[in-house]
């Protein structure tokens, strides 16, 4: 093919106006605090200290997240600039932090925020300044609740939902079953109650023994003896890793093997089953809708592999054992999807439509199958669950994906 003169200026013309009209469509972009031509400032809170400093990975992953974008040009041409903050899980120091980001660094919106009493303690705050705070670390359905706070939306499912999805499980597997639950006495727990009494619906009469246990307790052992004594054969147990870890524990040594349960928060092979000791965790169920990736059964799929490569290039110290990474890693990915759905009106308001008309987004490293959707009326993104049964020294597939409806 000849290319002449002429060709070449008529190219070079169509080059500088498409030029031209992108710079001024960049120059007349809408843009709030915290958003311009060349960046998009993105905020964060979490334990990076205290007694839950270890989820801090989640931030760590977040920002290595955004580094691996801003290597590759950015969003739409903008970098991406990560603030986060220490809240050492404390809800006052996390309105401190969320002041801090909104009013000294003046970020365009909030994502991934960790904790359920920190990101409560901020909601009020966030939403009276119209500010995004957004794919949250925490589930209580009262951080996804449109009519009364718009402005705040967690990154996948409640405590709700992700409870009635076990009670209709139980109620379905386990039509007769004698249920004993062991919960945590704050939002979380007593969410995740409520929704497991709304999935067994009928059945949350054959609920013989409900108890309790705080935070800083330093065992459960007494609550463990009481459930058997109560001779119930199923248990529901709500509680964070260490805690389930104790409870399995204290199951073998008293020789009692009911079905036991878990959710996705202390499901956890490597944090849960691991140091409770594998022997003692057999037939465990879990409904989980992320891949956990220690786990074989996801080493085929594409999006695992990317996740391992890009930890070990831009977090080479990590633990590819550690799902708080792999959880960091999507509400990254989720994020970065909505900047992008934005273009070039990077308005908060924009922001949170996006956010809040998510269709079947399939994030990175959820189950196949798992997809996020949203409407300015449904802020929980995740409604589907797979099941999943512990089997020597890893999970297993079972059956189809669960739902609440």
């Amino acid at each position: 093919m000849t290319i002449n003169r002429r060709t070449l200026l008529a190219g070079a013309a169509t080059g500088l106006a498409a030029g031209l009209i992108s710079r001024t469509a960049r120059a007349t972009g809408s843009y709030d605090p915290g958003a311009s031509d060349k960046e998009i400032r993105i905020g964060q809170f979490g334990p990076l200290s205290g007694p839950v400093s270890s989820f801090g990975v989640l931030a760590n992953a977040m920002d290595a997240y955004f580094r691996m974008v801003n290597e590759q040009g950015g969003i739409n041409g903008r970098k991406i600039t990560f603030i986060n903050y220490d809240d050492a899980y404390s809800p006052p120091k996390s309105v401190e932090a969320a002041r801090r980001l909104v009013e000294g660094d003046e970020v365009l919106f909030i994502a991934g925020a960790m904790g359920t009493p920190g990101n409560i303690a901020v909601q009020k705050y966030m939403n009276a300044r119209k500010v995004p705070h957004l794919f949250l670390a925490a589930a209580a359905g009262k951080l996804s609740d449109p009519a009364n706070n718009p402005w705040t939306m967690v990154s996948g499912t409640t405590y709700e939902v992700e409870g009635a999805v076990i009670g209709r499980h139980i109620s379905s597997a386990f039509p007769d079953a004698k249920i004993a639950v062991l919960y945590q006495n704050d939002d979380a727990g007593k969410a995740t109650l409520t929704g497991l009494k709304g999935g067994l619906a009928a059945r949350a009469s054959q609920i013989i023994s409900e108890l309790s246990y705080a935070t800083g307790d330093p065992t459960i052992d007494s609550q463990i003896v009481q459930m058997k004594v109560s001779g119930a054969d199923v248990v529901s147990l709500i509680t964070i890793p260490r805690m389930a870890s104790q409870a399995l524990q204290k199951m073998a040594a008293l020789n009692w093997k009911p079905q036991v349960y878990l959710g996705s928060g202390n499901s956890s092979t490597r944090s849960s089953l691991k140091p409770a000791g594998f022997e003692n965790a057999q037939g465990v169920l879990a409904a989980t809708t992320r891949q956990d990736p220690g786990n074989p059964l996801w080493a085929v799929q594409r999006g695992m592999q990317d996740y391992l490569a890009f930890l070990d290039r831009y977090v080479p110290n990590a633990d590819h054992a550690d799902d708080l990474y792999a959880i960091g890693y999507t509400i990254a990915a989720t994020t970065s999807h909505v900047i992008r759905s934005c273009g070039d009106d990077l308005t908060r308001a924009n922001v949170l439509r996006q956010a809040t008309n998510l269709s079947n987004f399939a994030a990175p490293l959820l189950v196949p199958g798992i997809s996020m959707s949203t409407t300015p009326t449904d802020y929980v993104p995740i409604k589907k669950f797979q099941l999943m049964r512990f089997r020597g020294n890893a999970y297993e597939k079972l059956g189809d994906l669960l739902s609440v409806s």
